[in-house]
């Protein structure tokens, strides 16, 4: 069964002319007309994880650093087509701005994370601090994910074990890879996120190197309608 898992950044109110890793509300929504008339279904995660019956054709919509203009924009129009989505948390910069850009775009507070609905938003981990895994000691990256666990614990937050890799960077090579991975299971993630751009089977190969196709702002309807079907390898 293929899986394609799209990757979403900034949604700008219509008319923004938005590019790169932002997208305009309603070429969101064009999008979503796509996935719909295509006859796929959004699934989350936790699907995967607890059901061997999923639908005949699903798919991923995954939002990353849960900006708040993802709330205002993108969680409505899921809500109006039914659709479920997953987005991945930044815990450090919960209430604040997109820092690890030098930005001054605001992120989600604690209660706009506790109000989205459970049954549309699946939310996962997207690092403590956004650091770049790639570059990072494997301490580095352990103290890293132990901050998530504790806010997640203190916060009472519902996680999935799921975490998008910030960049969708990872150790790659060697024995560097081999102990991320291992960390992973330590800590009891069950699925790693990393970009590539091609579509997915289930089962996995691996659960930790798992790709997502990033959709630029710029993306035509036809440009989108080719990711959607063959990820960016037809390019």
């Amino acid at each position: 069964m293929r899986l394609p898992i799209l990757m979403f950044h900034q949604v700008a109110p219509a008319g923004s002319r938005a590019h790169g890793l932002s997208i305009d509300e309603n070429r969101l929504e064009k999008h979503f007309e796509v996935i719909k008339k295509n006859g796929y279904t959004p699934i989350h995660f936790k699907d995967i994880m607890s059901s061997n019956q999923l639908p005949k054709k699903p798919i991923i919509l995954t939002f990353d650093d849960v900006y708040l203009n993802q709330i205002n924009f993108a969680y409505p129009l899921l809500k109006f087509y039914k659709f479920k989505a997953c987005f991945y948390v930044p815990f450090k910069y919960i209430g604040g701005f997109n820092a690890w850009d030098d930005g001054q775009e605001a992120i989600m507070s604690m209660s706009d994370l506790k109000s989205l609905d459970s049954d549309v938003i699946e939310l996962g981990l997207h690092s403590y601090a956004h650091g770049r895994y790639d570059v990072m000691t494997i301490d580095e990256i352990e103290e890293d994910l132990e901050k998530c666990e504790s806010f997640i614990k203190s916060n009472d937050l519902d996680v999935s074990r799921v975490l998008a890799y910030p960049y969708g960077k990872f150790p790659r090579k060697g024995k560097r890879k081999e102990q991320f991975f291992d960390l992973l299971k330590r800590s009891n993630i069950a699925f790693g996120l990393r970009i590539g751009n091609r579509l997915n089977r289930i089962p996995f190969q691996n659960n930790f190197e798992i790709q997502r196709i990033d959709v630029k702002g710029e993306d035509s309807d036809k440009t989108f309608k080719k990711k959607l079907r063959y990820g960016r390898g037809w390019f």
